[in-house]
């Protein structure tokens, strides 16, 4: 189990740059090389070792994360990010992802919630207006709808259980094939 942006040491501490409410003025390029930073870091001290060994490797956000916030938030030009990609990310791409989608205004106010229970130093992307998450849920949905055998859209609406249990049964597809 691991997530982005940090799951090494120096991704921690890139993490803590990328999502503080401190850092309201963060170029969108600023912001996308440190996320590539953080990712290839990621990749060679986590992911691949992890891999080679035979294990699973679970991760909250990875590639698409980018190509969501930054490229459709943000405006980045999507070839770039695919560039970034490809160097960072060694050829490696997940053979599963789960894209919990909920209505922006529900996941905002499930975010703020969440920060507001004692993370408020990572609350950077919530203070972005709903035009912004918006954006970022369409490019999720874009993504998604190019890559349906890999990507998988499950509805985050309803209690954790019911959540969980709409997971699960996909997963369990995966390990039976």
């Amino acid at each position: 189990m691991t997530r982005e942006p940090g799951g090494t040491n120096i991704g921690e501490q890139i993490r803590q740059i990328l999502l503080a409410s401190d850092n309201r003025g963060m170029t969108p390029e600023t912001e996308i090389l440190l996320y590539a930073a953080s990712r290839a870091q990621h990749m060679r001290e986590r992911i691949v070792p992890a891999l080679e060994s035979g294990r699973w490797v679970i991760c909250d956000r990875y590639a698409d994360a980018t190509v969501a916030y930054q490229g459709y938030g943000r405006g980045l030009d999507l070839d770039l990010i695919a560039e970034l990609n490809r160097l960072v990310l060694l050829g490696l791409e997940p053979d599963l992802t789960i894209l919990l989608d909920l209505d922006v205004q529900e996941g905002l106010r499930r975010a703020k919630k969440r920060i507001g229970g004692g993370n408020l130093q990572e609350g950077r992307f919530e203070e972005e207006g709903v035009a912004f998450h918006q954006r970022v849920r369409g490019g999720y949905m874009e993504l998604a709808r190019r890559d349906p055998q890999r990507i998988k859209t499950v509805s985050a609406e309803g209690s954790i259980e019911e959540v969980n249990r709409r997971v699960i049964e996909i997963v369990s597809v995966l390990l039976k094939s």
